[in-house]
């Protein structure tokens, strides 16, 4: 009687549900950590802050749920329309920042002699601290012996207290503030100015291109992603200006500096504040006017991006 062996057939290893979906998963691990701390000390706030803003807190007592009073009121506060105002202000001359990193960026981008000299004295500013702005320009508005009321002087023009006048103090301020944020757009101008495709711009010198047509047509267009991130930083620096009109003028002379950051610091935070509510509604509508600006910008990007 004969017998037929059975073929042995090799039975493959049970693989774990990480190996079979490694590539896909592996990816979220290194991302997870980021994203939790992103979560919870930006996300979780901001949706604490509009809880907040629903509430009568001092800081210290039992809260007390008011709804949309802290609104009903910031529509009738004179300090907050003024704040506004001032912000209005910051967002449109602050962007001024822009086209001047921009022109000292192809100033910077030539080959002459010493131009790494220059580079290091345009980019002085951005490293230095915004209280150390603030204190030099300080010290430059000063009506008694600022150098501006001495150039003022040598022209037969008296003197300017630039930090008493009401008229004038946010200016100035912003004017202090416009110095470091050029020097940024100048770095981000300088980094894509060495993304350019050289291609371009032969193929623009032998069409007849040059001087402003080459900048406008060839060299802008390919500096976009510099050119958003700068909108978007400068916007962002504009709205949450605090540091320059702490250490100058501490929102004065008679509250006419203040910005809504300044304001929202008075009144949940300040000696003569701790009205956690108010503040933080405050902070809701400075959010709020952050993110029209931002989606605004990141809507116009992706429009872009689908029209190619």
């Amino acid at each position: 009687m004969s017998t037929t062996a059975m073929p042995i057939t090799e039975i493959a290893p049970q693989r774990s549900w990480y190996k079979r979906n490694e590539i896909a998963v592996t990816p979220w691990l290194f991302l997870a950590p980021g994203v939790l701390f992103f979560l919870f000390y930006v996300i979780f706030p901001i949706f604490q802050s509009f809880n907040l803003s629903l509430y009568r807190w001092d800081g210290l007592g039992e809260a007390q749920f008011v709804g949309l009073a802290n609104y009903q009121e910031l529509s009738t506060d004179r300090a907050f329309e003024t704040s506004l105002w001032n912000n209005l202000k910051w967002l449109i001359l602050y962007l001024l920042a822009i086209p001047a990193g921009l022109f000292i960026a192809l100033f910077l981008n030539q080959t002459v002699t010493g131009i790494r000299l220059y580079k290091s004295l345009f980019f002085f500013p951005f490293v230095i601290s915004q209280i150390v702005v603030g204190l030099v320009f300080t010290w430059f508005y000063d009506p008694t012996f600022g150098l501006l009321n001495v150039m003022l002087g040598w022209v037969g023009l008296g003197p300017i207290n630039v930090l008493g006048d009401p008229t004038l103090v946010t200016y100035g301020i912003i004017a202090a503030g416009l110095w470091p944020q050029t020097a940024y757009c100048m770095i981000l101008y300088l980094t894509g100015l060495n993304a350019v495709d050289p291609e371009q711009i032969e193929a623009g010198r032998l069409d007849g291109a040059k001087g402003w047509k080459m900048l406008w047509y060839i060299i802008i267009p390919q500096l976009k992603p510099a050119t958003f991130i700068a909108f978007v930083v400068t916007i962002i620096g504009a709205l949450r200006s605090f540091d320059l009109i702490s250490i100058m003028t501490n929102g004065g002379p008679f509250g006419s500096s203040r910005v809504l950051s300044f304001y929202m610091f008075e009144k949940a935070l300040s000696e003569y504040g701790f009205r956690m509510g108010y503040g933080a509604a405050i902070a809701v509508v400075l959010f709020l006017i952050m993110l029209f600006f931002i989606a605004y910008f990141l809507w116009s990007m992706f429009q872009e991006e689908r029209a190619r």
